[in-house]
């Protein structure tokens, strides 16, 4: 744990991973790396756009029997609309990423796939195109491509292991099993990247934290 000064503004920022090497600062949006203990200020981040989610930076919950707390999140469009992906840093210094669209979530950790190259890596990879209803078999769970889009960033907040700037984009490949698991491949430039885990419900991350709205009573589990 990292705890400064923004380099921008001389707010108080604090890094809690040495694995997350990018803050946004909560009070002049200045996209802030990290390279030790070195600080620079690389150019300010747009505000994420407001939304009804129930989601936070803050939400802690549990995945797997391990606790974790969001610490950041990306949110990303695309033609048809736009989704969170929100940060997990958990207790045991591991990240995961919660994907949130249309009311649903999932609850994604990032794999190696040196050791399945997939038609659909190897498509992702080469730039060719990925058909919807291409199968593909990933840590032994049997997958079928359910959606296939590009996407740019709409604005980032808190810690990250990334620089999101408005604008960056990224192809996207979803994938969904028959027994809700789900994975995500992802090609930012020439890195492909593969995520996989299930949907959940809060209830079933056992949420806390939760943002609260006029009108919305907290979830019972929440309260």
């Amino acid at each position: 744990m990292l705890d400064a000064n923004c380099p921008n503004c001389g707010a108080a920022i604090r890094f809690r991973s040495a694995d997350l090497p990018v803050k946004v600062c909560d009070y002049c949006r200045s996209s802030i790396v990290r390279d030790g203990e070195t600080l620079k200020a690389v150019g300010r981040v747009a505000e994420v756009p407001e939304d009804v989610s129930p989601l936070q930076v803050g939400v802690r919950g549990a995945y797997d029997g391990k606790s974790f707390e969001l610490v950041g999140r990306v949110r990303w469009r695309w033609a048809d609309g736009g989704w969170n992906e929100w940060l997990a840093l958990f207790d045991d210094g591991s990240t995961g990423w919660l994907g949130e669209a249309m009311g649903r979530y999932m609850l994604l950790r990032q794999i190696a796939h040196s050791g399945f190259r997939t038609t659909v890596v190897r498509s992702m990879r080469d730039g060719q195109e990925v058909v919807l209803g291409t199968e593909a078999t990933i840590d032994g769970i049997d997958y079928r491509v359910t959606d296939v889009k590009e996407a740019s960033c709409a604005g980032s907040e808190g810690e990250l292991p990334f620089n999101a700037p408005v604008g960056l984009t990224m192809a996207s490949v979803d994938l969904m099993a028959a027994d809700g698991h789900c994975a995500s491949i992802q090609k930012d430039g020439d890195e492909v990247s593969v995520y996989a885990g299930r949907y959940l419900s809060l209830q079933d991350l056992g949420a806390s934290g939760l943002r609260a709205f006029e009108g919305w009573p907290m979830p019972q589990f929440a309260a």
